[in-house]
């Protein structure tokens, strides 16, 4: 595999051109797209227990979901797969999910590359799980493992799975990228005895660390607490499990961002270059949080940088 471990800061001036065109309305059910198919992670309940009713999950105007019961999987299948598969988190502090400003988007970005997509709809922490910040993690190791289990149905190559997130989905992706001995659940099925290594992990403006002086993130607080220790904070921080073993990361990050700092990305990005585990941090001067596809460097999108750094990596390749 050719070196991808560099650092570079580019500048931006002007709003995405790669602009998405759906709001989905107020619901009690998630949406079913004519190209896609919504499945459950899990063959019963989820683990742990509890959880809000069975009436959710509650989705906003802009495609927020929240009160989460039944997490699920959404693929998004390309005209001519490559046999490569993304899941994706989209963000929204662990509180909700900002599905339609970020992850249909990027699915249906990812697909124009032949890369089958999978949309994450997890549980979130504060929604009386028994098992506190839990269940977010085992629904993106459960879907990692479906994925590979099921990848004959999708025409996927199981050694092709990535992972993408965005703000605190990409705290959640990171954490499984960096993480894939980590057990998290009680197996239920021939699934969860795949592994959960993945082949890279795609970070957009991602919570990383929750240590100080970074831990007033609405993901340090739905996943550390009121007043936790700072053995709990490195707990939850990603770049405290990277690796010489992690997958190759993709960063991009604005310094303007005033949700998660850009030292996020930064501080992975070092712990990446401390492990010789290759890196691609972009670090745009304007953007703000939560841009999702849009940011553009000099008129281009980040999805084209983000797309020649898949391609110059060989991760499109077809066997």
């Amino acid at each position: 595999m050719t070196s991808i471990t560099r650092r570079k800061i580019l500048s931006t001036t002007a709003s995405a051109a790669l602009a998405y065109a759906l709001l989905l309305p107020h619901a009690k059910a998630a949406p079913m797209l004519n190209d896609s198919t919504t499945f459950p992670l899990w063959p019963e309940h989820p683990p742990g227990g509890q959880g809000p009713d069975s009436s959710g999950p509650f989705i906003s105007s802009r495609g927020a979901y929240s009160k989460i019961s039944v997490p699920t999987l959404t693929v998004y299948q390309p005209e001519h797969p490559n046999g490569a598969a993304i899941i994706i988190a989209a963000g929204g502090g662990y509180h909700y999910i900002a599905t339609g400003k970020e992850a249909i988007p990027a699915a249906r970005w990812l697909n124009s590359l032949g890369i089958t997509a999978f949309i994450l709809t997890y549980r979130l922490p504060e929604e009386g799980w028994n098992e506190g910040g839990l269940p977010p993690f085992q629904d993106a190791q459960r879907a990692i493992r479906l994925v590979k289990y099921k990848a004959a149905t999708w025409h996927i190559d199981p050694d092709k799975v990535g992972l993408m997130g965005f703000s605190a989905g990409g705290h959640l992706m990171g954490m499984c990228a960096s993480r894939p001995d980590w057990q998290t659940y009680q197996p239920v099925d021939q699934a969860d005895s795949l592994p959960l290594n993945v082949q890279f992990a795609m970070l957009a403006y991602p919570v990383v660390t929750l240590k100080p002086p970074y831990n007033k993130t609405r993901t340090h607080r739905s996943l550390a607490g009121r007043d936790p220790t700072p053995e709990k904070e490195k707990a939850w921080s990603v770049e405290t499990y990277i690796t010489d073993k992690a997958p190759p990361f993709f960063l991009i990050q604005a310094a303007d961002d005033r949700i998660a700092n850009p030292a996020n990305t930064a501080i992975l990005q070092q712990a990446c270059l401390a492990h010789h585990v290759p890196v691609t941090r972009y670090l745009f001067e304007k953007g703000g949080h939560g841009f999702g596809m849009n940011v553009p460097q000099g008129g281009t999108p980040w999805p084209e940088l983000a797309q020649k750094w898949l391609e110059e990596n060989h991760f499109l390749d077809k066997k």
